[in-house]
């Protein structure tokens, strides 16, 4: 089955939990450079860390007999930041081979998705592109996924609908499915002020290939219901597009957790009550975990589909 099938068919599809928190918190490894935690695949440490945590996650999917989502850790692997770090393009395909070597021994259907990040700053958009600078900036690193033959694209926590309309322009001329997921506040919209519908309406209307479906990501669930119970976020477009989230651990805001020097956390049982609730009321299908997250929530998140 390929990934736009399965996003079709499946009810409940779980995505990996937190990588880059859980790298520097048990393994200690340095994720502080310009590419972040692309390059640690050229280290031993960083390539048994990221193994083990891609195996605790694809463990849980199976006892779930759920899918299971994984993407390369290459968000700020761009065309600038990879040569200023002193790489070249390999390292976009050196990093999807190294997660194709843990979906040889997946014994859950695994799909494998690039991942690509805005050039600036995630949580309040300092330095985002416009439109056209974006499709320009982020071809580059698609092209480079397709060549390589992932099964999905994702960009992760787009802050501000022009940059995410570029980016979807660059991922839909790669003709590979590809997911949308946006930084999305309490207000339920954007750190541009955009509504959740609207940026789903204007993306939609600007590719030729429409992204599979939204998402969010790098928030609590909390935040998330409240981001779509606000009346013009009560639509039907939103409804049919929008199916995801990786969730933070934390009801803080961005702009309280941006920074933080100690990881805020919950219990994987109220992480577990808080996406119950919004997979109820708001019918998402995709779940994953992100800041503070780890093998207990992931659990958590994952027995959710034998209740629903």
């Amino acid at each position: 089955m390929n990934f736009k099938d399965c996003i079709d068919s499946y009810p409940f599809i779980l995505m990996e939990g937190a990588l880059g928190e859980r790298l520097k918190r048990e393994f200690d490894l340095d994720i502080s450079g310009t590419v972040a935690m692309a390059d640690l695949i050229y280290q031993q440490k960083g390539r048994m860390a990221l193994k083990t945590l891609w195996n605790e996650y694809m463990d849980i999917a199976h006892r779930y007999q759920l899918p299971f989502l994984a993407t390369t850790p290459t968000r700020r692997a761009n065309k600038e930041r990879v040569y200023m770090a002193g790489y070249n393009e390999s390292i976009i395909t050196d990093n999807v081979d190294f997660l194709r070597t843990i979906k040889e021994t997946a014994n859950v259907n695994m799909y494998i998705g690039g991942l690509m990040g805005c050039k600036g700053d995630a949580y309040t958009s300092e330095r985002a592109l416009n439109q056209e600078e974006a499709i320009a900036f982020h071809s580059w690193q698609a092209s480079l996924f397709k060549s390589v033959g992932v099964d999905f694209l994702y960009a992760g926590i787009m802050p501000v609908l022009s940059e995410a309309i570029g980016m979807a322009v660059a991922m839909s001329d790669t003709d590979i499915p590809y997911i949308i997921s946006f930084t999305i506040q309490r207000n339920g919209k954007l750190i541009d002020g955009h509504t959740i519908n609207d940026a789903i309406y204007y993306i939609d209307n600007h590719v030729s290939n429409k992204p599979v479906c939204y998402m969010t990501n790098c928030v609590h669930p909390d935040i998330v219901y409240e981001a779509l119970s606000h009346k013009f976020n009560q639509t039907q477009m939103v409804k049919n597009r929008f199916w995801g989230i990786q969730a933070n651990t934390s009801r803080l805001s961005y702009k309280e957790l941006d920074g933080a020097k100690n990881l805020r956390t919950s219990s994987a049982v109220d992480l577990g009550k808080a996406i119950l609730r919004l997979k109820s009321d708001y019918h998402l299908k995709i779940f994953g975990g992100c800041c503070g997250t780890d093998s207990r929530h992931m659990e958590e998140i994952a027995g959710i589909s034998k209740v629903v």
